[in-house]
């Protein structure tokens, strides 16, 4: 099985990606155009110094991947690093390595040093988003009910528009990402 390394050398550019979305494309593309990174954050520098790769295992139907993918293209061309990303579906031996609670959940990135290892993994949601969607989930009628099908929609719906907009979540994601990673960085 390839390296995570070998898996980035081969992956496809976080811009490019996004730019060959079929779904969610214009939401996510919303949400990189409205985020800026927070001026003068020594996380931006630890990155540039570093120059680690970040691997993205993702799916473009993927809510969180929208939003999370959004803000970590603004983090890489802040700093000035590479991101690349490869298709969960079409590399299964590469995300059973990295499951969360067991599943397959995206989006996860790996954050991957100059000798080509993993230091450091984040992904799918940061905390902030996760309680939201684990509030709102709680909401939702058993599946056997009738309702449930269009109360799950409705609720999709508004996650979709919270991402887009919520500007505290797009600061909630940029702020997981750098607590997570730049402990891993100075380590």
């Amino acid at each position: 099985m390839p390296t995570e390394q070998q898996y980035f050398e081969k992956a496809k550019p976080l811009a490019q990606y996004m730019d060959d979305m079929t779904t969610k494309k214009e939401e996510s593309f919303r949400i990189y155009n409205q985020f800026e990174v927070p001026a003068d954050d020594e996380f931006i520098a630890v990155l540039k110094e570093s120059a680690p790769h970040i691997l993205v295992i993702t799916e473009d139907w993927c809510g969180d991947a929208m939003l999370n993918n959004a803000i970590l293209r603004k983090i890489a061309e802040a700093a000035g690093i590479e991101v690349r990303a490869v298709y969960r579906d079409e590399n299964v031996d590469l995300i059973d390595q990295y499951l969360t609670n067991g599943g397959r959940s995206i989006p996860v990135y790996l954050l991957i040093n100059s000798n080509g290892e993993v230091i450091g993994k984040w992904g799918p949601r940061a905390e902030k988003v996760q309680q939201f969607v684990a509030e709102g989930r709680e909401k939702l009628p058993s599946k056997e009910d009738p309702s449930f099908e269009e109360v799950q929609k409705a609720f999709y719906e508004q996650m979709t528009k919270e991402f887009i907009d919520n500007k505290d979540f797009h600061l909630a994601v940029y702020e997981d990402i750098r607590n997570n990673w730049l402990q891993a960085l100075q380590n």
